[in-house]
């Protein structure tokens, strides 16, 4: 019977304690989709909320995987859940906690800096962003960035990497890129960049022939103060470049 408190399950096969790499890769897809929804409501209208929801979901989702059991991980039930009748591809263990040891840590910092203390700003978006490229190389790609930094600490010692890239081996002719597949991506490139030249793109941004709700004197009233005080743009906003988009969220003209 296995233990409540361990990290991997054990398998006859295998000399090491193992995770299922389908499973991963399914729980990072569901992580990466409720990270990408909450950094774009960040990123793009200034609203903080679904990124300390989304956290704390993190935190709570790591904490369990990494210091309780990566069976009892929410995301990782539902990653199980997805790929119950794929064949499972084991993996060791060891990279993984460390990889998933790392993706505790800046679910931590991001606890403390966002929903304890609520500081927003530059910060949030860069170690949001580190979070999204670790989530999207291992579900898009397969490949898990934290069990390369395992390999740099331990000295290649990882055993059952994803994808058997832990094993020396020659590529297949199916793995290898050609001239003409680089000629092909070479043009695609170049269409796309000349149909975006020839491409109309509709200009959304409305401009009030009148300024100041009305006011033609040039001089403001009160409420004209106060709505200019709520509409101010925050310093994080402007250093992202998106005050535009904070005000279409606010309401601000």
């Amino acid at each position: 019977m296995n233990s409540i408190f361990q990290f991997g399950e054990h398998h006859d096969s295998y000399a090491i304690k193992v995770i299922n790499e389908r499973e991963a890769r399914a729980g990072a897809g569901i992580l990466l989709f409720c990270a990408m929804l909450a950094f774009m409501q960040a990123w793009l209208t200034g609203n903080f909320n679904p990124t300390k929801i989304v956290v704390i979901g993190f935190f709570i989702d790591f904490f369990i995987r990494v210091v309780i059991n990566p069976r009892f991980s929410p995301s990782l039930i539902l990653g199980r859940f997805a790929v119950n009748n794929q064949t499972p591809e084991y993996v060791g263990a060891a990279q993984k906690r460390l990889a998933w040891g790392l993706g505790l840590g800046l679910a931590s910092l991001m606890m403390v800096i966002l929903v304890i203390y609520d500081v927003r700003g530059p910060v949030n978006i860069m170690v949001c962003l580190v979070c999204l490229i670790l989530l999207f190389f291992e579900t898009a790609f397969g490949i898990c960035l934290g069990c390369k930094l395992y390999n740099l600490i331990y000295k290649d010692s990882a055993q059952l990497c994803p994808g058997g890239v832990c094993e020396i081996k020659q590529k297949e002719s199916i793995q290898t890129i050609g001239k003409s597949q680089i000629v092909a991506f070479i043009l695609f490139a170049v269409l796309f960049a000349l149909a975006l030249q020839v491409t109309h793109f509709d200009d959304n941004s409305t401009t009030s022939p009148i300024a100041n709700n009305g006011n033609t004197n040039g001089v403001p009233s009160g409420s004209d103060l106060a709505e200019q005080e709520r509409c101010k743009v925050p310093a994080f906003a402007q250093f992202i470049g998106h005050e535009k988009h904070w005000k279409e969220h606010n309401g601000c003209k």
